[in-house]
């Protein structure tokens, strides 16, 4: 009996290798797992001596070789194969523990050389794991290190179940069509995103309690290499996230980072309840939280600059479920942790210098998965068209610009409203415009008067702008390009209400 091993991550191999010498094996290794092995007192014999071949071409090739591979695919059940074995001189390979250059750490990092990510894209590796795990009823192939531990026991008793086996088969699989993803996405690059054929390389990170509904079961997954955002989040207090909590907390995230300026968002279902800038984080939160101060109970807040504890001394008598920020200062953080039931999200920089680009948008539709790129554009305000006979003031087109970040963050059909960069009420999901022109308008309340609004879409007829115009709305910004453009303009010019046009929609649905 023998085991091959040859790994990248020594983490724990040396105690795996105990256990198989003690059951028996004959251990063969390559490189620098052969000479820690050796450091260890284990006998251990090399691959190029197993092979008669030496190691060529830098190690390129090395396990690449009928000894081995005939060792590991041949059938023990077939007495032909164990007859071919034989007469090569062949013995059964019974056991592999292989793990992978570290091509993800390496092409996550900024500026390495194409050649050095060619060289970090494993061949034997791969290749003595499909061996092993398609030849499982009779060869332990084991690629986690997670796995060592439990695998040592196993053997330790007498052998693994042809059950574990397979599960450790399928993990081997999994494991290197998640490596080929990465190499894949490499390869074609950015000016390729949508290839005839696509897989996606993604790790569990948390096993959730249940999904949108306790009868749903769910786990959260991260995009290789490397995360940012709510899945590279710390979690520095309170109680596991749920599904629905990661989704809002995404949503707080994507919104508040909208801005360049200081922000906080406050979400409820995916949507924002309040939304505002100010130079004063406090002052910012307060604005926020007065465009719709009963949803924003037990909702998620999101700030782009750190915590600071006037703003905490602002919303610590509210409930919120999460709170999710790039840092907190000490004094916040410590008021905040009194808060038992309170998550509380570091979200740390995002991995910059990836040669994989930016990840694309998916969605599951039945039977099959939609994918897109990112809703991010460069816009110049400057470039948007005045197309009423009124322009926008000053503190008008500030807000317009406002609002229209702020509505590409809500679900469509959108409509916000805003006055001092504030969300004063907002539309949203609905399957007509002018139902949301009249939802914003109603929780705006009486604050409605002289505000601003902002469009996901073109108006489709002239009735929401009529709506908004007798809701005291001021001006209007749309990406235009409906047919009845011009009554829509019409309605806008008799009203006296200023209108852009940016040429652009931004649907979220």
């Amino acid at each position: 009996m023998k085991a091959l091993i040859s790994v990248y991550n020594k983490t724990g191999v040396v105690d795996l290798a105990r256990a198989l010498e003690k059951a028996g094996f004959g251990l063969v290794s390559t490189g620098g797992t052969h000479e820690l092995l050796i450091k260890e007192g284990l006998t251990v014999q090399q691959v190029s001596e197993l092979t008669g071949s030496p190691e060529m071409l830098d190690g390129r090739v090395k396990t690449l070789h009928p000894v081995v591979h005939g060792g590991l695919l041949a059938r023990r059940d077939l007495p032909e194969h164990m007859a071919q074995l034989t007469e090569h001189g062949m013995d059964t390979i019974d056991v592999v523990v292989v793990n992978l250059y570290p091509f993800e750490a390496t092409v996550a990092r900024e500026g390495v050389p194409d050649q050095e990510i060619l060289e970090n894209i494993d061949i034997g590796g791969p290749t003595m794991l499909r061996a092993a795990a398609k030849n499982h009823p009779a060869v332990t192939v084991v690629v986690d290190p997670a796995d060592y531990e439990w695998v040592a026991e196993s053997i330790a008793k007498g052998g693994m179940s042809a059950e574990e086996r397979r599960r450790l088969a399928a993990t081997a699989f999994a494991h290197v069509s998640f490596y080929d993803s990465i190499v894949a996405l490499w390869m074609r690059g950015p000016e390729d995103p949508f290839p005839k054929e696509m897989t996606v390389g993604v790790r569990r990170v948390a096993q959730l309690r249940y999904g949108e509904n306790p009868h749903q079961q769910a786990a959260l997954y991260a995009n290789a290499p490397g995360t940012g955002g709510v899945v590279g989040a710390e979690q520095l207090h309170g109680k596991e996230l749920s599904y629905n909590n990661i989704l809002d907390a995404d949503a707080a995230w994507r919104s508040v980072n909208e801005f360049t300026d200081q922000a906080v968002s406050i979400i409820k279902h995916t949507n924002s309840c309040g939304l505002a800038c100010d130079d004063d984080q406090a002052e910012a939160f307060r604005k926020a939280l007065a465009g719709d101060p009963v949803s924003a109970y037990g909702g998620i807040v999101g700030f782009n600059r750190p915590v600071t504890s006037e703003a905490v001394e602002a919303l610590r008598k509210i409930f919120f479920e999460v709170i999710i920020a790039p840092g907190y200062e000490p004094e916040a953080l410590e008021t905040l942790q009194k808060k038992r039931d309170l998550r509380i999200l570091l979200v740390p920089p995002t991995p910059g210098g990836s040669a994989l680009g930016t990840p694309l948008a998916v969605r599951r539709v039945s039977g099959g998965l939609l994918y897109q790129g990112p809703d991010i554009l460069d816009e110049d305000p400057a470039s948007w068209n005045v197309v009423t006979e009124r322009a926008p003031t000053e503190a008008e087109m500030a807000d317009l610009v406002f609002a229209w970040k702020a509505a590409k963050h809500i679900k469509s059909n959108t409509i916000v409203l805003v006055k001092d960069r504030a969300l004063i009420g907002m539309g949203a999901g609905q399957p007509n415009r002018i139902t949301s022109v009249h939802l914003s308008a109603r929780a705006a309340g009486e604050r409605v008067s002289g505000t601003v609004l902002a469009s996901d879409a073109f108006f489709p007829f002239a009735d929401g702008v009529e709506l908004a115009a007798e809701s005291g709305i001021t001006a209007v910004v749309q990406p235009g390009g409906s047919i009845r453009d011009d009554e829509v303009i019409a309605a806008a010019n008799k009203a006296g209400i200023a209108m852009v046009c940016t040429g652009v929609r931004h649907f979220l649905h």
